[in-house]
C-alpha cells in the first residue's frame, strides 16, 4: 500500500513566506543545465529542493560533504540522501537547500533524525545505501516545514531500470552544484548506473530525477548517488541502489515519524 501511494503522485506545493518568487527564479536558472544529454556535468546555480549537507559545530557551518533533496511527505519535513553520508558523522548535520556560491537562499535546516534500513545498519549493504532525514529549524521559532519553503521531489519505487534522469550533486571542491542528463542502466542486480563525468566526492546522495517539470524544476526521485562502492570508483560513472520495497518501507517509517 505504501508503494501505491508513493508512485505516480503529483505534488503541488505553495511555498510559505513569499518564497514562490525566489523558487521560480532559482528553478529557471537550474533548468538551463538540463537541456540535453551530456557526457560531462554542467555547473548550475542551484535548485530549491536540492541542497548540500554540511557539518556544524557551535552553530557554525563547516564544510559541505554530501547532497540531499527534499522529498514530499505528509509532514513536509523529509529529505533523501545516501546512507553512507549520514552514518558515523560525529557533529551536527545541516541541510542548506539551494546552496550556491556561499548563498543560503532558503536557510539552514538541522537533521534531527536519521532513518536507514536494518540491512545498512548491520552490514552496510550497498543495495540499501539510502537514508531519509527529518529536518527542522530549531531555535528560529518557525513551525513552517522545509517543503513549504523549497517545494519537494516525489518519491517512486520499483521503477524501470532504464530511465532518462537528471542527476544533481555538490562536489566537495565547489560551492556550486553540477547537473547532468543521461539514461540509467542496470549493470548488476540491485544497482542503477549513470554515466557522466564530474560527479566527484560530495555528490553522494544527489538525486536521480525522472520526469523533471521544466516549469517547477521538480521531478521524481528514482535513485541517489551511492550504492556500489558508495557511488562508484570514478567521477565518470555513478551508481544508486534500486528503489525497491525496502525503500518504500523505510519511507513509510520516516513519514510516520517512527
Amino acid at each position: 500500500m505504501v508503494i501505491t501511494l508513493s508512485l505516480g503522485v503529483v505534488v503541488t506545493v505553495t511555498p510559505a513566506n513569499g518564497a514562490a518568487t525566489d523558487i521560480a527564479s532559482h528553478v529557471a536558472s537550474a533548468v538551463r543545465g538540463f537541456v540535453a544529454n551530456s557526457k560531462s556535468a554542467q555547473t548550475i546555480s542551484g535548485t530549491p529542493a536540492i541542497g548540500a549537507l554540511f557539518t556544524s559545530s557551535n552553530g557554525k557551518l563547516g564544510s559541505h560533504f554530501c547532497t540531499a533533496s527534499v522529498v514530499h511527505s505528509p509532514g513536509g519535513d523529509l529529505a533523501i540522501t545516501a546512507a553512507h553520508c549520514v552514518t558515523g558523522v560525529a557533529s551536527t548535520i545541516v541541510f542548506v537547500p539551494g546552496y550556491h556560491s556561499g548563498k543560503q537562499p532558503y536557510g539552514q535546516w538541522t537533521v534531527s533524525k536519521i532513518y536507514v534500513d536494518q540491512a545498512w545498519s548491520s552490514g552496510s549493504s550497498q543495495d540499501d545505501d539510502v537514508a531519509f532525514v527529518r529536518l527542522s529549524q530549531g531555535g528560529t521559532g518557525s513551525a513552517v516545514p522545509v517543503e513549504d519553503v523549497t517545494g519537494a521531489e516525489t518519491l517512486a519505487t520499483r521503477t524501470s531500470a532504464r530511465q532518462l534522469v537528471e542527476v544533481v550533486g555538490y562536489p566537495d571542491q565547489s560551492d556550486e552544484p553540477v547537473a547532468c542528463r543521461n539514461w540509467t542502466s542496470l549493470p548488476m542486480p540491485g544497482q542503477l548506473e549513470f554515466d557522466c563525468g564530474g560527479f566527484t566526492d560530495g555528490t553522494s546522495g544527489g538525486p536521480f530525477l525522472a520526469d523533471v517539470d521544466v516549469t517547477t524544476g521538480q521531478g521524481t526521485v528514482v535513485g541517489v548517488i551511492g550504492g556500489y562502492e558508495q557511488g562508484g570508483f570514478t567521477p565518470a560513472v555513478s551508481y544508486s541502489a534500486q528503489f525497491t520495497a525496502s525503500v518504500a518501507s523505510l519511507y513509510a517509517t520516516a513519514a510516520a515519524g517512527g
